[in-house]
């Protein structure tokens, strides 16, 4: 479960908790004799038999395919097929070799998909945690109306940890129920940076909904760096 420190409206801050919650879905998928099926994955293909590699040992693609009419080279028969799991994501250079440094690079594209830019996708820290504090703006915005600026695409629930930070929290949540309004919450000392929940992760603007039913509480930071704009003429 991933922290976040955040103040509330008198300024005092606290570390609490986030975490994404997904909804179970109802629906049951199962064979046809009804039995509940099971996803699996299985090794398709290695580095060594790949078409990239396998053209290395040969003159050229015709010698290649006689040889795979002949003699199966790109199918190993005791590897391919079998189960996999606890799988680890790894990055090659061009000898397929274990890449050890990456630099991203990130690509802007337009609205329709063209590549307008390439840059070096810098490394940003994180500045939701540690010595980072999320500030509350004291900006808020009626639901109705961030609904239709803003595409929301995640949201997280900022969960207690401890009785006080119940109170922190629960009181933050109150505000906002009350005032049927989302609160604009940013980094920096001001407010005004974007969210970096991970380490290089991708900049998000944040705005804070609140709900209460009696004693119960729910305080969830919707994220977006997307907003809608009206079609001109």
């Amino acid at each position: 479960m991933r922290t976040i420190n955040i103040t509330n409206e008198k300024k005092r801050d606290a570390q609490v908790c986030m975490e994404a919650v997904r909804k179970p879905s109802n629906i049951r998928r199962v064979l046809e004799n009804g039995e509940e099926y099971v996803n699996i994955k299985v090794l398709k293909q290695n580095v060594a038999l790949a078409f990239e590699t396998l053209s290395k040992n040969y003159a050229d693609l015709t010698e290649m395919g006689h040889a795979i009419l002949e003699g199966d080279p790109e199918i190993d028969m005791e590897l391919i097929g079998k189960k996999i799991t606890g799988t680890q994501k790894l990055y090659l250079d061009q000898d397929n070799k274990i890449a050890y440094r990456v630099n991203m690079t990130q690509i802007i594209k337009d609205p329709l998909g063209r590549e307008k830019e390439r840059r070096d996708l810098a490394k940003v820290m994180s500045n939701v945690t540690g010595e980072s504090i999320v500030q509350w703006t004291g900006q808020k915005f009626p639901k109705s109306a961030t609904i239709r600026k803003f595409v929301f695409q995640h949201k997280l629930q900022i969960k207690h940890i401890s009785g006080l930070t119940y109170d922190f929290l629960y009181d933050m949540a109150k505000n906002l129920h009350e005032s049927d309004s989302l609160m604009f919450i940013g980094g920096g000392k001001k407010g005004s940076d974007p969210l970096i929940l991970t380490q290089g992760g991708e900049p998000y603007r944040g705005f804070l909904e609140g709900r209460i039913s009696g004693d119960a509480y729910c305080l969830i930071l919707h994220l977006t760096n997307m907003e809608v704009k009206g079609v001109q003429a």
